[in-house]
């Protein structure tokens, strides 16, 4: 339990960092680009990021399949939400964006959270499985600034935003929970069709 949730607190700290180079660009573009240093050391190291776990969640459904993810997505939640809040007090500056970032997505509609997180879901896929079956970083590299230039919401990652922000109520509770559930959905969409064109 302990390694499990020692991964996930790795991979939380590494999108925390990804998140706060973004928070602090000037650049939107620049700090979407350099965001993917988050997910590229997470694959090359093999920590537990749960939107980078759910994705197989079909294929393998089991006991310890379930234990890595629930015990890694703890491990995500303490990590960026000790390190939202180091970047708060450390760069002021980027807690300010961080608060005018969350305010705007907090008045987005449920449905359209639901969708954004579902959109992001599938980059994610994408990026994991080609870096995992293609042995290449393209996926990363490109899928990434993809989401976030999108507007798509990675639950994760917004862990850290709401943290950075200093903000912590049951909208943002309700808001987290529906990009879990899109990140999921939206990860699992194109595996399943894979395995339905399969059949």
């Amino acid at each position: 339990m302990i390694k499990k949730v020692l991964s996930g607190v790795s991979a939380g700290i590494l999108i925390s960092l990804g998140g706060a180079v973004y928070l602090a660009a000037e650049n939107k573009v620049v700090g979407a680009v350099l965001f993917t240093v988050a997910l590229l050391c997470i694959c090359l190291k093999g920590y537990s990021l749960f939107t980078g776990k759910v994705v197989y969640m079909l294929q393998k459904h089991g006991k310890e399949e379930w234990a890595v993810l629930l015990w890694g997505l703890l491990g995500n939640l303490i990590a960026t939400l000790l390190c939202g809040l180091a970047v708060r007090y450390a760069v002021p500056a980027s807690g300010a964006a961080a608060e005018a970032m969350v305010a705007a997505k907090l008045s987005q509609a449920p449905l359209q959270t639901l969708l954004r997180g579902m959109f992001c879901g599938a980059l994610i896929y994408l990026a994991v499985n080609t870096y995992r079956d293609k042995n290449t970083i393209a996926g990363i590299v490109f899928c990434i600034p993809v989401f976030i230039l999108s507007g798509f919401e990675h639950s994760i990652a917004d862990m850290f935003y709401f943290a950075a922000a200093g903000v912590f109520s049951g909208r943002a509770l309700v808001f987290l929970l529906l990009v879990l559930l899109g990140n999921s959905l939206g990860g699992m969409l194109l595996p399943t069709l894979e395995s339905v064109g399969k059949e």
